[in-house]
């Protein structure tokens, strides 16, 4: 580990940049139609539950990397492929974010500039920002924020203002029952974006008070959440949910619709900017927390050499995930909650921290 550390209002911070991420980006629990905001906001209700456990984890084992505890849970060898699939996991998770917010640089603003170039130099920048180690990540991260909330503040006068929002589309809520708000919370909302805060029992043994802890990752899940209702909520009653739905990336749809009395439009630039300001920080925290968990796993004195590499690695896997940007949407969205979220955020993590209990009475007993 570096000799770091980070304050609970530089986790906050983190935490949120990396929740809003690419979450704002796509059409989020879309198969809830307009009851997609209250999947939302279930699903952040639920994954309070995955942040618990990961913060047991935590206060069991403070001064340890999630790649250390599990093998002092589980064994060496078993531990040391579980810690391994883990940081092919953040490989991949943030090699998806990176092609997302690509996809949206060629569509929006470079239209025929190749996905590689414009993916690689996001990368380039990233792979320098994390080579500087956490704080530097955690203050960057304080003072974009502070810029991201003026421009979302911004955003919403205007198109409150425009007169875009119309309430009718929001209609009827809950108009099949409660099942399939559920069906969406369990399958994709719980663990896109919240529990991908998994990321962060990597960078809580850095905290400079653990007692913060607990308090800092609930209170910064619940304020994404609200976050991505209130975006959710203006999309479907500026776009409604049929357009929204098929829109790839509909916050910057809505945004593109304002129009304030003849003068202010075309202001998806600046809500471009945002954007990409959260998929920075969510790709730089992803590709940090496989850059110390490898040096940690394989014994490597400095972590910063392995920045570039594995920076290579998630850049190629952006490009290759998929040939083109539905069938990556169908990935994120339909396979991947199933095949990695469901067993990785809420089946391994319980069956760690029961294995972590159970030693732990032992030993009390000892």
């Amino acid at each position: 580990m570096e000799k770091a550390k980070i304050s609970a209002s530089q986790l906050f911070i983190l935490m949120i940049l990396f929740e809003l991420g690419s979450a704002l980006l796509v059409p989020l629990a879309m198969d809830a139609k307009q009851d997609a905001w209250l999947a939302i906001l279930l699903g952040m209700v639920f994954s309070f539950v995955l942040l618990l456990v990961y913060h047991k984890l935590y206060s069991y084992y403070p001064d340890l990397l999630p790649t250390e505890y599990m093998q002092k849970i589980l064994g060496k060898v078993m531990g040391t492929v579980l810690a391994f699939l883990y940081i092919l996991y953040f490989m991949y998770d943030a090699s998806r974010v990176l092609r997302d917010f690509g996809e949206m640089l060629l569509t929006f603003a470079y239209p025929d500039t190749p996905l590689f170039i414009a993916n690689a130099l996001l990368m380039l920048v990233i792979i320098y920002t994390v080579r500087k180690g956490i704080e530097v990540i955690a203050r960057s991260g304080e003072l974009f924020f502070i810029f991201m909330y003026v421009l979302a503040v911004t955003g919403f006068i205007l198109i409150v203002s425009s007169g875009l929002i119309d309430v009718t589309k929001l209609q009827p809520v809950l108009e099949k029952g409660m099942l399939p708000v559920l069906k969406v919370v369990f399958t994709q909302t719980m663990y896109f974006p919240f529990g991908e805060a998994v990321v962060f029992t990597m960078i809580l043994p850095y905290l400079n008070n653990p007692k913060k802890a607990k308090v800092t990752m609930l209170c910064a899940t619940g304020l994404s959440g609200i976050n991505l209702v209130i975006t959710m909520l203006i999309n479907i009653s500026v776009l409604g949910v049929n357009l929204t739905a098929r829109s790839q990336f509909p916050l910057l749809s809505t945004v593109q619709s304002i129009q304030v009395a003849d003068f202010l439009e075309r202001l998806d630039v600046f809500f471009m900017l945002a954007l990409i300001i959260c998929g920075f920080f969510k790709v730089s925290l992803l590709l940090y927390a496989a850059v110390i968990g490898t040096a940690n796993l394989f014994k490597i004195k400095s972590p910063s050499r392995l920045a570039y590499p594995i920076g290579l690695i998630i850049l190629f896997l952006s490009v290759t995930i998929a040939s083109n940007f539905q069938e990556h949407l169908h990935e994120g969205l339909k396979i991947a909650p199933v095949v990695l979220n469901i067993p990785l955020y809420a089946i391994i993590p319980p069956l760690l921290l029961l294995v972590a209990f159970l030693k732990n009475r032992k030993k009390q007993r000892g």
